[in-house]
């Protein structure tokens, strides 16, 4: 987890798959996480600038073209439906071959780009890894396929069963090129994704009306020592209009440390993208604008860090997830009823949640290892980056491992779930801790769901309140969670509770940079 902490600290990468885990992390990261992956972008490579977006499948054409072509007479066609990454997911039968993986396991970069213009490059194999095309390219650094591949958009978040993105594979084979390339794509794929919600969001602001929420975050651990090293905070949102402010006191959480202050978070909903988000330091009378872009110096140290710390995932799975009424009472048992701030709630044990981890560190040096331990145990202690001289080397390429000598039928016909090992050779370190959680739902909170998540998308910058978005996406019992627990990392929770809630109007210029204030680009690092 050594790694996943420190690329936090300096970037912040995340989303979840909203069917199955509310909780990932940026390995993707941080990832990414993730970060985070709705506001902080990289300047896209000039070889990627210009998208190539998938023609638009049809069933016939595709058959037509398969039999013009050659290219898979035996292949039957199944559903097309679209996924997040507007890429077509073919449904198929399990005999059905898999030609634009079969292209990037050979090399074949003629036929690959011929492919792409009648297959799915979204596309996973039957195995129960259910690997993404991208993958393999990593696996076989066959560049000019990745390279193929990304400039007509595949998708990069997508992951296999695992939870492994494109981007760790890219990690842990080492190319530093890969790497680069992987990571500007996922930035740009994540702008791409803000920008296509932005009408959206901004229709469903209008329609909701103007209120003042307030809540409130405590945070826990069990970890021994650490809870009294966390913070809490209390947060006051006002929406008007298309417009949100949120004032908060924290302005950072990682693992280990929380960087507090006065702040003030403005979405204005008229603004261009680019001015929309802004984070006003009310004690030094100073602004930034959240970034949208970064320099190639960025882009490049962040792909150090990449290569020099572990790669982690994290997903708090609710497959299985139920919900049971909490009782109250020693002889005679009731279902508890209390109320939270102005609000009558039903609370509930959410049971069946387990958080799932793997770390991986073949990539790593037994001089990074020691490193990146001695940075964790000066945080762990209240230290700092600083104080152990921590900055990031160039990092270069790694030796590649041994050339695969497996050929495509004896991947693709291997037994179902245990593919043969592709890359260098795997050091994972796999742990699952159960989640024990306790939900407060009221009939009487005058806001629903909906539209809080459409609140929240706006303030999603911020890394704990993204984890809040997530967590209220699962199907959780009637009325509105005036009251929850949510992961906020591997060792850390926190308890939300909604204090406040009325429908008012405010003065315009709450929603307005102070003229008194200067811009500061570089005050907020990490957002």
């Amino acid at each position: 987890m050594t790694g996943e902490k420190i690329r936090t600290m300096r970037k912040d990468h995340n989303k979840p798959n909203k069917n199955e885990d509310i909780m990932d992390t940026y390995d993707e990261s941080s990832n990414g996480t993730i970060p985070n992956g709705t506001s902080n972008t990289f300047r896209s490579n000039k070889a990627f600038q210009k998208s190539i977006k998938p023609l638009a499948l049809q069933q016939q054409q595709l058959s037509n073209n398969i039999n013009a072509n050659n290219l898979n007479a035996n292949s039957s066609v199944g559903t097309i439906v679209d996924d997040n990454n507007k890429n077509p997911i073919i449904l198929t039968n399990e005999n059905l071959e898999f030609p634009v993986h079969e292209c990037v396991f050979k090399g074949d970069v003629r036929r690959l780009s011929s492919l792409i213009r009648t297959h799915s490059i979204s596309q996973k194999d039957v195995h129960g890894e259910r690997t993404p095309v991208l993958s393999v390219c990593v696996w076989f650094v066959v560049s000019e396929c990745a390279l193929l591949l990304l400039a007509h958009n595949a998708p990069v978040k997508i992951k296999n069963a695992q939870g492994w993105s494109p981007l760790a594979e890219a990690i842990s084979y080492g190319d530093r090129q890969m790497i680069t390339a992987i990571l500007r794509k996922l930035k740009q794929q994540s702008r791409e994704s803000v920008a296509d919600k932005r009408p959206k969001l901004l229709k469903a602001l209008r329609e909701l009306g103007d209120f003042y929420l307030e809540l409130h975050w405590d945070f826990q651990s069990w970890v021994p020592l650490l809870s009294r090293m966390l913070p809490s905070d209390a947060c006051k949102i006002y929406k008007q209009g298309i417009n949100i402010r949120l004032d908060t006191t924290l302005i950072d959480f990682t693992d280990m440390k929380c960087q507090r202050g006065d702040l003030s978070f403005i979405f204005s909903g008229d603004a261009t993208p680019s001015q929309s988000f802004v984070v006003l330091d009310n004690e030094a009378k100073v602004y930034q604008r959240i970034h949208h872009e970064e320099s190639e110096m960025e882009t490049e140290e962040e792909v150090d860090i990449l290569m020099s710390s572990d790669v982690y995932s994290a997903t708090l799975s609710t497959k299985s997830i139920t919900f049971s009424r909490s009782q109250i009472g020693w002889l005679f048992r009731e279902d508890k009823t209390e109320r939270v701030g102005n609000f009558l709630a039903d609370f509930y044990a959410v049971n069946g949640l387990v958080l799932e981890s793997r770390k991986r560190r073949e990539h790593l040096s037994e001089e990074d290892i020691l490193r990146n331990k001695a940075i964790m145990e000066s945080l762990s202690k209240g230290g700092s980056i600083s104080e152990q001289n921590f900055e990031p080397v160039r990092r270069q390429s790694l030796t590649a491992p041994a050339p695969n000598t497996i050929s495509w039928e004896e991947y693709i016909n291997a037994e179902h779930g245990k593919p043969p090992h592709l890359g260098r050779e795997l050091v994972c370190k796999e742990s699952k801790k159960n989640f024990k959680a306790t939900v407060a739902m009221s009939q009487d909170f005058p806001l629903g769901i909906e539209s809080l998540l459409n609140v929240l998308e706006v303030i999603a910058p911020f890394k704990h309140f993204n984890k809040l978005r997530e967590f209220v996406q699962m199907k959780l019992p009637p009325g509105f969670p005036v009251k929850l627990d949510i992961p906020v990392f591997p060792t850390i929770t926190a308890t939300v509770t909604f204090q406040e809630f009325r429908y008012d109007e405010f003065e315009e210029s709450i929603f307005s940079i102070p003229a008194e204030y200067k811009e500061d680009p570089s005050r907020f690092p990490d957002l």
